[in-house]
């Protein structure tokens, strides 16, 4: 692909030679002839003078320092983002229906459907056009799957449950399993059917092995935009909200309800039946034990790792910390007094 074929499609301006071919993006320090890559934070200068990249896709305020060919953009990463997708080369999860697929009467397909091989359907489900099932999926009675959307291997979609259009669902996970609904009788578990659905809007991506647990009554719900990592643990009638981003080994307790536009760091532990507020920023290992109200607002906790001498002061201190406090109470109170002594006198 031509430079300023892809400078168009960016809206964005060429410096230097249009006419060059590009065939991959690359790493600015790995880059070599034919790869594009970029450079949004000028403290790697010193990469860029050295890069070997045909193109570099550079911030107007950078364009002065680039020697060959660029591509000048408000927003060098998203532009990265964009021109991968344009030179992607990644196959397609499925050509065409294989000769084992299983589709079941009363199946709707739609247009240009392709299935791997042992690819299950159940009966009433609904394929929208252009939908790509890989190898030895497994689609239940009455479930949809929207146009576009993509399932790599072994993918579990259970009966009654909704994928939304153009989403993608990586291997290994699992949509509309049971969630961990049981009543106690004299010390015997007794299972409540779990009736809910697993509805994913538009747009959603879910990385390898998460498990997403259908709604007890009402429906475990994932709004369009999202993106979640892998490994991730959704339970009963969680709710997550409009262009959230959850990293990988989030764990969410059964009936929380997360804001839009919400980023939340890896393995977070979530308690169940809170609300986090919109634009909330989680850090990575935190534990949410109680809602969080404020828009916008950044939580974080955890101890960042020390070396095992320090971390053993640090434990010992907060083993203690009662009793400090009750201490330091006591001071506080002989203070006062002494001062309250020190007027009277």
């Amino acid at each position: 692909m031509l430079v300023k074929d892809i400078a168009a499609k960016l809206n964005a301006e060429v410096i230097g030679d249009g006419d060059i071919d590009i065939v991959r993006v690359a790493n600015l320090k790995t880059a070599k002839a034919g790869e594009i890559s970029f450079l949004s934070d000028i403290k790697y200068r010193d990469v860029l003078d050295d890069s070997q990249a045909s193109c570099i896709m550079i911030k107007p305020e950078f364009k002065d320092h680039v020697k060959g060919c660029a591509i000048v953009t408000a927003d060098p990463y998203l532009a990265f983002a964009l021109v991968s997708q344009m030179l992607d080369t990644t196959p397609a999860i499925a050509c065409g229906i294989h000769p084992t697929a299983y589709v079941a009467e009363g199946v709707k397909l739609g247009d240009n459907v392709s299935l791997g091989a042992h690819v299950v359907i159940e009966s009433g489900a609904v394929i929208g056009d252009n939908v790509q099932i890989g190898a030895n999926c497994v689609i239940g009675p009455n479930a949809q799957i929207g146009e576009g959307t993509k399932l790599y291997p072994l993918v579990s979609l259970y009966h009654d449950c909704v994928i939304g259009k153009y989403c993608l669902i990586q291997s290994g996970t699992v949509i509309g399993s049971d969630g961990f609904g049981y009543a106690n009788d004299k010390g015997k578990w007794v299972k409540i059917p779990q009736t809910g659905r697993v509805l994913i809007g538009d747009y959603t991506e879910i990385g390898a092995n998460t498990c997403i647990d259908r709604g007890a009554l009402d429906d475990t719900v994932i709004e369009g935009n999202c993106i979640i990592d892998n490994l991730c643990q959704i339970a009963h009638n969680v709710k997550i909200g409009f262009g959230t981003a959850v990293a990988g080994g989030t764990t969410f307790a059964g009936s929380v309800t997360i804001g839009k536009y919400c980023i939340i760091g890896g393995t977070s532990v979530f308690n169940g039946h809170i609300t986090i507020a919109d634009q909330v920023t989680i850090s990575g290992m935190c534990m949410v034990m109680r809602s969080i109200k404020e828009p916008k607002s950044v939580y974080s906790s955890g101890i960042p790792a020390q070396t095992n001498a320090e971390w053993r002061k640090t434990a010992s201190r907060v083993l203690h910390i009662n009793d400090m406090y009750r201490r330091l109470m006591d001071l506080e109170k002989q203070v006062k007094e002494l001062k309250s002594d020190k007027q009277d006198d």
